[in-house]
């Protein structure tokens, strides 16, 4: 309640910039969806919203454009899609049904990644790819395998890993692993 008000009070007077500042610290959920649908209202009427966030979900799911700043210096500007481009490929991502596939689905994944398939999870493999054809060619695969699929992605980096890439900062959960 205390970021609706905080954001309601900044509204007075149909400014147009406002500056928000880590507007959905602490904040559940549903109630983090509430204030980015208000941010999304406010952009749809013609305001500038600059955000600082270090939520970089939220950043991806409301900016236009994205500074990145590391130790007070600019590193990197551009859309959120430009920023994911500058860091590399996509990724390729199959979750098999069976678990006993996992194994076929390393092996078809290593056919066409452009270095060794990892287990992000224990029933999840990825791989980085060079192009879209890929992904056409592990749904023709796991066809003719006979292999079913919870879950067939081809996806940019997430911001996440374009900070980590940018700052050359370790994934903290890397190194736990």
């Amino acid at each position: 309640m205390r970021r609706r008000l905080d954001l309601a009070a900044s509204l007075i007077g149909r400014p147009q910039v406002v500056y928000l500042d880590e507007p959905t610290t602490g904040l559940d959920p549903a109630k983090r969806d509430d204030v980015w649908g208000m941010i999304r209202v406010l952009v749809r009427q013609g305001t500038t919203v600059l955000l600082t966030t270090q939520y970089l979900e939220e950043a991806d799911a409301l900016a236009n454009e994205i500074t990145v700043i590391d130790h007070g210096k600019v590193i990197a500007h551009d859309t959120p899609q430009g920023l994911k481009r500058q860091v590399g490929g996509q990724t390729l991502e199959v979750r098999p049904a069976q678990p006993a596939d996992i194994d076929r689905v390393t092996a078809m994944l290593a056919a066409v990644g452009t270095r060794e398939p990892e287990h992000p999870a224990p029933d999840l493999v990825s791989v980085p790819v060079l192009g879209d054809d890929a992904l056409t060619t592990v749904v023709a695969r796991l066809a003719a395998e006979k292999i079913a699929v919870t879950e067939l992605s081809l996806r940019l980096p997430s911001l996440d890993e374009v900070f980590y890439s940018l700052t050359g900062h370790v994934d903290e959960k890397e190194v736990a692993a």
